[in-house]
């Protein structure tokens, strides 16, 4: 099994930034894409920004120009930094990566994550 743990998470004013953090741990024999996605109550969950392990990106364009997400393979950590954040970026941020194991193969992890409010 593998574990998916965010870090970051906090209440910031409209304008603010936050950096949220994903460290992976466990059976990992290897990682392709790492991502963040967010869900507000009553709404999807919904891609924020991906990443996959040559650096190659995507972004909702509803954040495209105020966050970037990058990533560590050497400690199977994702990141994202947050500007510019609005009050409809409130959302619980999760983290997902998508991890090799040698018997099951391939399969998507989640994080239990990281509450993000913007407000004044």
């Amino acid at each position: 099994q593998v574990q998916l743990v965010e870090s970051g998470g906090g209440l910031v004013q409209p304008g603010g930034s936050l950096r949220l953090s994903c460290a992976a741990s466990g059976s990992i024999f290897s990682i392709e894409n790492m991502g963040w996605y967010r869900q507000a109550p009553g709404k999807e969950r919904e891609l924020v920004a991906a990443i996959t392990r040559g650096g190659s990106t995507n972004y909702a364009d509803s954040v495209k120009g105020r966050f970037t997400i990058s990533r560590d393979n050497a400690k199977n950590t994702v990141y994202l930094e947050m500007n510019s954040l609005k009050p409809e970026d409130t959302a619980v941020y999760y983290c997902n990566a998508n991890v090799l194991s040698l018997l099951s193969g391939w399969y998507s992890y989640w994080g239990q994550g990281t509450q993000v409010t913007v407000s004044s």
